[in-house]
């Protein structure tokens, strides 16, 4: 066996561990759509109200964690705003930034959305951290064979 090939148990590892993730983002999907989003606006009102300590919730930023282009964030934004999800306002140090924030009505939407994926997360959780270390797990065979 070359050190480029797999076997058909890593194949099929890897093909569940998929599964399992796209069983997950198919339920944020559909929960997002039952509230009247769109996924990837869910996405960016978790992306705002998650931002990691130190970081700035500037049109930029929220670009680049949700791997979307300025301009499409900038859209994305517009279109939360309309529907009063968030505000925009500029930066205090340097006001050609735009700071984006959720509006109250866009914390209620999403702490009920954040609640429906956790409790959905305690069943699938399990599952799909299994199909994980199954997937990222070598077989006794591969292992030999590429050491």
């Amino acid at each position: 066996m070359s050190a480029h090939d797999f076997s058909t148990h890593s194949y099929r590892s890897l093909a569940e561990f998929r599964l399992e993730i796209r069983r997950f983002l198919h339920f944020s999907e559909e929960r997002a759509r039952e509230h009247g989003l769109e996924p990837q606006q869910h996405q960016l009102l978790l992306a705002i109200r998650g931002l990691p300590v130190g970081l700035k919730p500037t049109v930029g930023e929220l670009a680049g964690r949700m791997l979307i282009r300025h301009h499409s964030a900038v859209e994305l934004i517009g279109r939360l705003a309309a529907r009063g999800l968030v505000d925009r306002s500029p930066g205090q140090e340097d006001h050609r930034e735009v700071i984006v924030t959720l509006t109250p009505a866009g914390e209620a939407v999403l702490r009920e959305l954040t609640r429906a994926h956790r409790d959905e997360l305690e069943t699938l959780g399990p599952r799909l951290a299994a199909s994980l270390r199954a997937a990222t797990r070598r077989s006794a065979k591969t292992a030999v064979s590429r050491a």
